[in-house]
């Protein structure tokens, strides 16, 4: 009788399973029981906003404020009561920059605009920051980065090394003051008549400039964020503008993480992941729509990835000399094409895995899939690099970095990436399901021989574009929604 009790039980059990099974995998309208959103914000679809502003010199510093504009963080936050929005952030705390005091803020800080800025966005991130389950999350960033480099300033270190003046040239700079942080101008989110929010953050990096008079030959960037109360996504409304002076500028928005080191700082940050994705265990979703593409020389990034770890696959702890920053970059513009062929071996990755873990190496012409990777650089403190290798720009992290950048290609099909050049480009506006953490898991990444291999934990997941010197000026317009990093 046990026995046949047993075998019962065991039959039952086995029947659940597949119902399980089926619900999970055959069913689509039971996705949303795979997945785990790692966002504080999934989807972007709650009333109550929360947005940050950061802008970044060439080395993710800031050297010197702008003239009258404070620190360059900022916060849009609020939550929504009845018919009107309670604003978290003042325009005071924005406008606060050195000399400035506030709650909080390290005195060693208070004089020193590249630590004032950081201790600024940890006073935003306090006064935005959503108590939650399974921890606090505080915002989405937008973050805006200026090219230009100074050579002579000797402001940027060298893979995390003091680095000495060097002559002009190589990077673009219009002389003294090109590495200077942008006039930031901001309209709080406002609740209009028919239900809609709307906010922004625009502004300049020409300093004397009336952006109200035109645009032509200046730069320009700014993001408008909009949403019907209690229906759908935010939606984040992106436009950058290059100009002669301002030939490389980047503008993206950015989940990052909610404590500790983001992809590029060396600083404690603030943001939206409220878990931290690993790889090959995520996805992300979002709505991209590329209104204007930014030119030839726009490497538009239909999602970027970033992370850090030692060469030897332990975690960062803040050593910018042994620090490495990672990044994983798609790049969607049709006009970009592959440096990576079988006659410039060193702007290819030392070999490529397949989904079911083949070993493709370069030379192997036959096989390697050179149209898929734009270019891969090593991280200039490597100490057994695979030769023929390029390194990458030292001074543009304050630490060594290491950056393997993509192009739709048919070999990323499994992941639900683009597969041909066009795909999701101007006109073709779409919401894309990426499996991030599968074809993540695949790339390849520098470690030192012999040592374990690393956690791929990232702490910041964006989209945009980086306007990489411009022959002329150029702009790039987009929109952005449903952001979510599903945990699989």
């Amino acid at each position: 009788m046990q026995i046949a009790m047993e075998g019962q039980l065991l039959h039952v059990v086995f029947l659940l399973l597949n119902v399980f099974i089926l619900l999970n995998v055959v069913v689509p309208g039971a996705r949303a029981k795979e997945y785990v959103s790692a966002v504080g914000d999934p989807g972007m679809r709650r009333d109550g906003l929360r947005v940050a502003f950061e802008a970044w010199n060439f080395c993710n510093e800031v050297g010197q404020e702008a003239p009258g504009m404070g620190s360059p963080r900022a916060a849009d936050c609020f939550d929504l009561s009845s018919s009107s929005l309670i604003q978290k952030v003042s325009e005071a705390d924005n406008k606060l920059g050195v000399g400035k005091t506030f709650h909080g803020l390290n005195p060693e800080a208070v004089n020193n605009p590249d630590l004032y800025a950081t201790e600024k966005e940890l006073y935003l991130g306090a006064l935005c920051q959503v108590e939650d389950n399974p921890k606090p999350w505080q915002f989405w960033m937008v973050m805006l980065k200026n090219g230009n480099y100074d050579t002579r300033s000797g402001l940027c270190p060298e893979n995390g090394k003091p680095a000495q003046p060097f002559n002009p040239g190589r990077f673009p700079c219009f002389g003294k003051g090109c590495m200077n942080q942008p006039i930031l101008c901001h309209q709080p989110t406002q609740l209009l008549e028919d239900g809609t929010m709307r906010g922004s953050f625009n502004g300049t990096y020409d300093l004397g400039a009336d952006i109200g008079a035109g645009l032509d030959g200046i730069s320009f960037y700014q993001v408008v964020w909009e949403k019907k109360v209690g229906v759908g996504s935010w939606v984040f409304r992106h436009k950058l503008k290059t100009s002669k002076k301002y030939p490389w500028l980047m503008l993206y928005l950015r989940a990052d993480a909610t404590k500790g080191y983001s992809g590029g700082y060396h600083y404690d940050t603030r943001g939206m992941l409220q878990t931290l994705p690993e790889s090959p265990n995520f996805k992300v979703r979002i709505t991209l729509d590329v209104k204007q593409g930014g030119g030839p020389k726009s490497q538009f990034y239909l999602l970027d990835i970033g992370s850090c770890w030692k060469n030897n696959g332990k975690p960062c702890d803040g050593d910018v000399t042994s620090d490495v920053t990672r990044y994983s970059e798609m790049i969607i513009n049709p006009q970009t094409q592959a440096w990576c062929s079988p006659r410039a071996l060193k702007n290819c990755p030392p070999y490529h895995v397949t989904p079911n873990n083949i070993k493709i190496y370069r030379n192997d012409t036959a096989n390697f899939p050179y149209g898929a990777y734009h270019y891969y650089c090593a991280p200039g403190n490597a100490q057994h690099l695979k030769q023929p290798v390029d390194t990458c720009d030292p001074y543009s992290n304050p630490q060594a970095q290491e950056i393997v950048q993509l192009l739709p290609h048919p070999i990323w099909s499994e992941y639900g990436y683009p597969t041909k050049q066009g795909e999701g480009w101007e006109g073709d506006g779409k919401t894309w399901e990426l499996d991030v953490g599968g074809l993540s898991s695949k790339l390849y990444f520098y470690q030192d021989p012999g040592t374990p291999p690393a956690r791929r934990i990232w702490t910041s997941i964006d989209m945009g574009t980086e306007i990489f010197v411009s022959d002329k000026d150029e702009v790039a317009e987009w929109t952005l929604s449903d952001f979510d990093v599903l945990l699989t």
